[in-house]
C-alpha cells in the first residue's frame, strides 16, 4: 500500500475524514498528533509527538520512515502546517519552502510577500502591543481592520472606523491573544479595509500546477465590525468571467509566494479596483464545509486531497445543482440550555441535514473572541438562490434557549472558609 504521513492537531476534526478517505482509497495514512496515546485508527496507525520538540519529532518520524517510506506528507490544519513542511523537507518528500509555508501561516508575511511581488494588497502595518500604540498608528487610513497573525476563522478581526475605535479593537485583540498564547501574540496586523464581495476558493497544488475545485460564494454584507462567516454557496452567483480572472490572480499568487504542493484554501474580495487576495492558507475548508463538495467521481474533498498527494490526480468536476452550509451563528454569549426547532428546520424542502453539537451546559462565545459554531447545515438545490434561501428558512425555525453567565466573586472570608474546611477534612 502507498503509505502517507498525516500530521494532525490533537482532536482535529479534519483527521477522521482523512483517516476514512485513506481507507477507501486503500492508501496506508500513519497519522502523527500530539495527544496523550498515538492516533491507531486506519490503516497505518500513529505515531505520537511530544509538543515542542521538533528534533524528537523528527527522529520518531525518520525512524517510521526507515521502515517502510512514506511518499508524501500533509497537514490537517493551520497549526499542523508548519511541521509537516519541516517533515517533508528533511525526508526530502514534495513539500513548499519555508518562506511559502510562513505566508500562509502568518497574515502579515502573506500581506509582505504580496507587496514585494507587485501583487494587489491593502496598505497594512505591524502593530507592537508591548509599546504604546497611539502614535503607532498615527497615519492609519480609515476604515481599517486590525487581525491576529496566527488565529483562524476570523478570530480577533475587528474593523475600526476611527483611532478612538482602533484602540479599542487593539486592546480587545491584545486581551484575546494574552489568554491564547503561542507564536505571535505580541503583534497585530492593520490594514486598510478592502469592500466588495468575498469568495473563498479550493484547490490542489502539485508540482506547482493549480488545480481549481470549487468556487464559494459569501452572501450577506461582510462589512463588520466582525467577520464571523456564514454560508458557503457554490457555485457563486456572478459572471464566469470573475471566476476564470480569479483563478488567474490565485495561480499567479501561489507561484509568487513559492506554493507548490498541497491543498490551497484562499479567500479574495472582488473590490471596486479588482481582486484582493485576503488569505491563503495550505490546507482544506474549515469546518465541515468540505462535506458540501461533491464531485462526479464520487470523490470526497479528502480522497481528491490524498490522490493528489501521491502524485493520482483525477479529472473531476463538481456534481450538477447548487450546494451550501451555513454555519450557523453564535446568537449570543451565556450558558446552553437547549435548542428548539430542530426537526422543524429538517423539514424544509432542499436542507440534507441540521447538525447541531452544541449539548446543554455549554458555554456560547460570540465573535470575534469565540471561533465554535454551534453547528452547520447542508442543502442542495437546483440553483444557488433556492439553496440559499432552503439555508435562511432552516436558521429561522431554530431558536437557541441562552442564560446569562453569572459573576462570581471570591472574597478573602470565603476564601479562609475554604481552606479551614479543606483542612478540616
Amino acid at each position: 500500500m502507498t503509505r502517507v504521513l498525516l500530521v494532525a492537531l490533537d482532536g482535529s476534526y479534519r483527521t477522521g475524514a482523512f483517516v476514512e478517505a485513506a481507507e477507501r482509497l486503500q492508501i496506508e495514512l500513519v497519522v502523527a498528533a500530539s495527544g496523550v496515546r498515538p492516533l491507531t485508527q486506519g490503516p497505518g496507525g500513529g505515531l505520537r509527538l511530544e509538543p515542542g520538540r521538533t528534533r524528537a519529532a523528527l527522529a520518531a518520524i525518520t525512524r517510521a520512515h526507515r521502515q517502510r517510506p512514506f511518499v508524501a506528507i500533509l497537514p490537517t490544519d493551520d497549526g499542523s502546517v508548519e511541521m509537516a513542511s519541516i517533515v517533508a523537507r528533511h525526508l526530502g518528500l514534495p513539500g513548499n519552502s519555508r518562506g511559502a509555508v510562513q505566508a500562509t501561516c502568518c497574515k502579515a508575511a502573506f500581506r509582505t510577500a504580496c507587496h514585494d511581488a507587485g501583487l494587489p494588497t491593502p496598505h497594512f502595518r505591524l502593530i507592537d502591543l508591548t509599546q504604546p500604540t497611539l502614535m503607532q498608528i498615527v497615519g492609519v487610513r480609515f476604515p481599517c481592520v486590525a487581525k491576529p497573525l496566527r488565529l483562524s476563522a476570523s478570530r480577533g478581526v475587528i474593523r475600526a472606523e476611527d483611532s478612538i475605535g482602533l484602540n479599542a479593537a487593539l486592546a480587545r485583540i491584545g486581551k484575546l491573544l494574552e489568554n491564547e498564547g503561542g507564536k505571535d501574540s505580541t503583534h497585530v496586523l492593520v490594514e486598510d479595509f478592502v469592500a466588495g464581495c468575498e469568495l473563498a476558493i479550493e484547490g490542489l497544488l502539485h508540482r506547482g500546477k493549480l488545480r481549481i475545485l470549487a468556487l464559494f460564494e459569501k452572501p450577506g454584507d461582510m462589512a463588520g465590525p466582525y467577520f464571523e462567516e456564514n454560508i458557503y454557496l457554490t457555485p457563486p452567483r456572478f459572471n464566469p468571467l470573475w471566476s476564470r480572472a480569479i483563478e488567474r490572480q490565485l495561480a499567479k499568487t501561489c507561484q509568487a509566494l513559492g506554493l507548490r504542493e498541497g491543498p490551497v484554501h484562499a479567500e479574495c474580495r472582488i473590490s471596486p479596483t479588482g481582486i484582493v487576495f485576503i488569505e491563503i492558507a495550505n490546507r482544506t475548508v474549515g469546518g465541515r464545509c468540505g462535506r458540501l463538495l461533491r464531485f462526479g467521481s464520487g470523490y470526497s474533498l479528502e480522497e481528491l486531497v490524498l490522490m493528489n498527494a501521491v502524485g493520482q490526480p483525477p479529472a473531476v468536476k463538481l456534481a450538477v445543482g447548487a450546494a451550501g452550509v451555513m454555519m450557523i451563528p453564535v446568537p449570543g454569549q451565556g450558558i446552553l440550555r437547549r435548542v428548539e426547532g430542530i426537526t422543524a428546520a429538517r423539514r424544509i424542502p432542499g436542507i440534507e441535514s441540521v447538525e447541531v453539537d452544541v449539548r446543554r451546559g455549554q458555554r456560547l462565545v460570540p465573535w470575534p473572541e469565540g471561533g465554535a459554531y454551534p453547528g452547520f447545515i447542508f442543502a442542495h438545490g437546483v440553483t444557488p438562490d433556492a439553496v440559499l434561501q432552503a439555508l435562511q428558512s432552516a436558521h429561522a425555525q431554530l431558536c437557541f434557549v441562552i442564560d446569562a453567565e453569572l459573576p462570581v466573586a471570591i472574597n478573602s472570608a470565603t476564601q479562609a472558609t475554604s481552606g479551614a474546611l479543606r483542612r478540616a477534612s
